[in-house]
């Protein structure tokens, strides 16, 4: 084992969840073949399984419970064979799911609060959910003590898996919240202990590795990087982002949210997706090329790693088109990696993140998605934040639809706009958490209700409507009705149907025309006398994702030119590309700066998920991108095909010839 400067940027994370009912296991082990396939793909780490969820170890000699039909000490010969030829081997523990363990030990599991042992039916083909506050986690310590005699050394890296706990009311947990001093009847009090359970996981299991082998590397997975893992950082040495966006959990809205997120938490990051066409477990498929393209080049855009996940066929031989798929994906990652190490990319706009203050789970939110799509499209630099980190790098901060400002969080963003940044924000964000008005006089903007409309019709002033016909535009979700205070601008306004749709008086097949004769009743959208905050009174970011209104955006990026007329990147690229901007420490004076060009295009082809087949190239786009001083030369890598380019304003500005999927521009 050897502590890493930086993680290996082509990874295959191998499943093996491998019931007892199968008789074969590892029949077709060849040490040889398994290497030889592994770098034919040009992959250089792979997490192989120590316990897998049906509950079977994959090492011999155990204390535990072998899988009944192997016969050889498969993870420590996956180890042996991948060390000699330089590729990493983390070992894969489950911690969450065991079957075994819950058949054996039915006492281990999780109750939920309406009595469900391990959270599903005995009669669905489900796992069962095992508390982490049980003595379950002592049994799964000894077998990760076990794995550590046995390899020690030779251990790169632990995954443990299925980091999660629910609103559990076993005996274990319900005797530790009364002495926590809370009641196991209230749902908040369940999610508050659970929470402690989770953070003492990590940290004991952390403390208890680095004591034993200092330099190895951990990963807890729980599915999603969010905000709750910010207090227990300290025990990852790095983060694994899994996201397969051809299943519902995740989609292909959930890994930029989420990677924007977690680079700001300050560790090295590790994207992750499958080679499934579908979602883990589903053998006998391969995802399209392009799609395993654009989700790996993402990565490489995002200053990620990459990791593909697979799952070994129980007889123990690779699958070989599954690795032809992977090799064609991970030649072209190794071409690129000298200009993706150690790159660190740039934003200039913060979007707050609506999980750190309690909100829905960032894999599923209407508002964090509509920000995401608004600003992709619009070709921007941006991070996801929360209250705890430094904001000061940002020139815009952007509050979507349902961030309230209690007292801490509104001292910061005050903070904010004294030290010279602007604020964006829409609907209930900005509001005091009892919702009765907003939390800072800033704002400009005094709460009156709930829109008496519906829907809302908006018509921008001139500022905001130089893109948009001059006419009333429908706001399908039903915001605010608000005031300015003095000194404050209307850039829109709002006015009314007719009469709301009901039951006894309706028109048409949907809502009631505006009435085009009545005065405007309030400001849709609103300017501070400061100028440095603009107010949206609809919940244009959860309008954006349910229904790609096109005036939401248009009107939101208007906004936002208002208030930095300067971006990091500027694009005449459709909205379809999507572009980022990374520094790249390197031999000369200055950072490199490196702008990747991805254009991929999801459909949903099928009733499920979204997919990609085609590659669309475009040709001649016109790209101007910040850099700190002029370049000395500016070309496409890795080719190194150099590029005519311009610099004013601080600006290099050049035509990217042709972008086939993924293009990488650089200047030095």
């Amino acid at each position: 084992m050897t502590t890493l400067t930086h993680l290996p940027m082509r990874q295959v994370h191998l499943d093996f969840h491998t019931a007892a009912a199968i008789p074969d296991v590892a029949a077709d082990w060849d040490a040889q073949a398994f290497v030889e396939t592994l770098k034919r793909a040009h992959v250089n780490s792979i997490t192989c399984f120590a316990r897998c969820h049906h509950g079977y170890v994959y090492y011999l000699p155990t204390h535990f419970t072998p899988h009944p039909a192997l016969k050889i000490n498969l993870l420590g010969e996956q180890i042996e064979a991948c060390h000699r030829a330089g590729i990493r081997v983390p070992i894969y523990i489950t911690v969450g799911w065991d079957e075994l363990a819950a058949y054996e030990h039915p006492e281990w599991q999780e109750v939920t609060p309406e009595g469900i042992l391990g959270q599903h039916s005995p009669l669905e083909a489900r796992w069962k959910k095992l508390c982490l506050n049980s003595p379950y986690l002592d049994y799964v310590w000894e077998q990760t003590l076990e794995v550590i005699a046995l390899f020690g050394r030779e251990i790169d890296g632990f995954f443990f898996d299925i980091i999660h706990q629910g609103e559990c009311v076993c005996r274990y947990c319900r005797r530790d919240m009364r002495a926590a001093g809370l009641n196991p009847e209230r749902a908040e009090d369940r999610r508050r202990f659970a929470q402690g359970v989770l953070d003492a996981f990590r940290r004991r299991f952390a403390q208890g590795v680095w004591s034993r082998l200092p330099g190895c590397t951990i990963f807890h997975n729980a599915g999603h990087i969010h905000a709750s893992l910010r207090p227990t950082a300290n025990t990852f040495s790095h983060f694994e982002l899994e996201s397969l966006p051809s299943t519902g959990m995740w989609g292909y809205n959930h890994f930029p949210i989420t990677v924007r997120y977690a680079r700001t938490l300050g560790k090295p990051l590790l994207g992750m997706t499958g080679k499934f066409h579908t979602a883990w477990g589903d053998f006998s498929s391969l995802k399209n090329q392009a799609a395993l393209e654009y989700e790996c080049f993402q990565m490489l855009a995002n200053g990620a790693a990459c990791s593909v996940g697979d799952q070994l066929h129980p007889r123990g031989r690779l699958n070989a088109p599954t690795y032809d798929l992977i090799g064609k994906v991970y030649a072209s990652v190794a071409e690129k990696e000298p200009w993706c190490l150690g790159a660190v990319p740039q934003a200039d706009i913060a979007v707050f993140n609506v999980e750190a203050v309690g909100m829905e789970d960032g894999r599923v939110d209407t508002s964090h998605s509509g920000a995401l799509r608004m600003l992709l499209e619009g070709h921007h630099q941006f991070d996801f934040v929360d209250g705890e980190a430094d904001w000061s790098a940002y020139k815009v901060l952007v509050l979507p639809d349902k961030v309230p400002l209690d007292e801490v969080l509104a001292d910061k963003v005050r903070a904010f706009l004294q030290g010279g940044g602007k604020v964006i924000a829409s609907y209930r964000a900005g509001l005091r958490p009892d919702g009765t008005g907003f939390a800072l006089p800033e704002w400009g903007v005094r709460l009156i209700g709930p829109s008496p409309f519906a829907p809302d019709y908006l018509r921008p002033r001139p500022e905001l409507g130089a893109d948009l016909s001059d006419a009333e535009h429908v706001m399908y979700e039903p915001g605010l009705e608000t005031q300015p205070l003095s000194g404050s601008t209307i850039l829109a306004d709002t006015s009314g149907p007719y009469f709301n749709r009901a039951w006894d008086h309706f028109c048409s097949h949907r809502q009631t025309p505006p009435d085009l004769t009545a005065k405007p009743r309030f400001g849709a959208i609103l300017r501070n006398e400061a100028g440095n905050v603009i107010y949206f009174a609809n919940p244009i970011f959860m309008g954006y994702r349910r229904q790609a209104v096109l005036w939401y955006k248009v009107l939101f990026l208007a906004a936002l030119r208002l208030l930095l007329p300067d971006p990091l990147v500027v694009c005449q690229g459709p909205s379809t590309l999507h572009v980022t901007l990374l520094h790249q420490a390197w031999e000369g004076p200055a950072p490199r700066t490196v702008v990747h060009l991805l254009h991929y295009i999801p459909e949903r082809r099928g009733l499920e998920f979204d997919t990609v087949e085609d590659v669309i190239p475009l040709y001649n786009v016109p790209l101007a991108f910040r850099t700190a001083q002029a370049p000395q030369r500016v070309y496409l890598a890795p080719s190194r095909t150099p590029l005519d380019f311009t610099y004013d304003q601080g600006y290099a500005r050049v035509i990217v010839p042709c972008v086939q999927g993924h293009q990488m521009v650089v200047a030095e």
